[in-house]
């Protein structure tokens, strides 16, 4: 196929271009710089099935203008503020880089009849409860902005599917992990370390406690998604297996970054900021009803992480 992909040069976003090329479709990936890196997709430039355009995606002339010389057959909607806490700070963030682009995205594949969307979306989009979270859980209470923009996007993704005969696969995904990390729990463990290696502030008690999922076991499940899905509008969950408390993150992490004399400060509180969820869990049989099944553990998923972000930089 030839396909767009929004956010490629994120985290997920990079990992999901590398195996769309190599299952053999032609990747256009656009990225504006905002949390995305260069790096993160250098080794594709140059490539001929690889095309890719700095470009924000809420800037309709220059999108329309690609989809019109492109000639999409599919888009998987990676871009967005991933950066919960950042949200909160500024309410307009996740209107725009969430929600807007989603709409913008929608404008552009109505323009030029492409009729397939991924959307990736969160569990943040359900608030706070101890339920395990089945696809069609109910009521749906956001506590941040991030999750009301995902919520909000979802549902536009919705009318899209129902009115105007397109295909839409949405999968709310849980806390990935990995190399290639722009931000997130590992990657700001590891960032106060390489600033101070005497103390480790761990936001809130460090008993927030979720399903953790490795990233090559996040794109598998989108691809599962992706290709065994046979509805017009089809929500599903991923998340690994069990689930690990940001302790033992904090752990994890001071351990294979060799700072033995570290020590872990907490900051005290259920959540580490305002719109945090502490926990939740999901039920992710109707992914695996369609095969998917991931390969690690959440904690084992968290150990590898770290090893794998370690070597690679960050």
């Amino acid at each position: 196929m030839r396909v767009l992909v929004t956010g490629g040069a994120g985290f997920i976003g990079s990992h999901l271009c590398d195996r769309l090329l190599e299952r053999g479709d032609q990747v256009w990936c656009v990225d504006n710089f905002r949390l995305g890196r260069r790096r993160n997709i250098a080794h594709l430039l140059g490539r001929s099935n690889f095309q890719f355009s700095e470009l924000d995606v809420l800037d309709k002339p220059g999108l329309n203008a690609l989809f019109a010389d492109a000639g999409f057959e599919a888009v998987f909607h990676m871009a967005a503020n991933s950066d919960i806490a950042a949200g909160g700070a500024d309410i307009r963030l996740d209107l725009e880089l969430n929600q807007l682009t989603s709409v913008t995205v929608l404008e552009a594949m109505l323009a030029h009849g492409v009729k397939r969307l991924f959307f990736a979306s969160t569990s943040a989009i359900f608030g706070e409860t101890d339920q395990v979270l089945r696809e069609d859980f109910a009521p749906l209470q956001p506590i941040s902005f991030y999750g009301a923009s995902k919520l909000a996007a979802e549902a536009y993704i919705s009318v899209f599917a129902h009115t105007f005969g397109g295909r839409a696969v949405v999968l709310r995904f849980p806390n990935v992990v990995g190399e290639r990390a722009t931000h997130g729990v590992i990657y700001d463990f590891l960032r106060k370390l390489e600033a101070d290696r005497s103390k480790l502030e761990v936001l809130g008690d460090g008993k927030q406690s979720k399903p953790y999922l490795y990233v090559s076991d996040m794109i598998d499940a989108i691809l599962v998604a992706w290709d065994k899905s046979e509805a017009y509008f089809a929500v599903y969950h991923a998340a690994g297996i069990g689930s690990t408390t940001v302790r033992e993150i904090a752990e994890i992490v001071v351990a294979a970054a060799g700072s033995a004399d570290t020590r872990i400060v907490f900051t005290g509180g259920d959540r580490g900021w305002p719109g945090d969820v502490p926990q939740f869990r999901y039920d992710t049989s109707r992914l695996q009803a369609l095969g998917w099944q991931p390969q690690r553990g959440s904690t084992d998923a968290v150990r590898y992480a770290v090893e794998r972000i370690l070597g690679n930089g960050f």
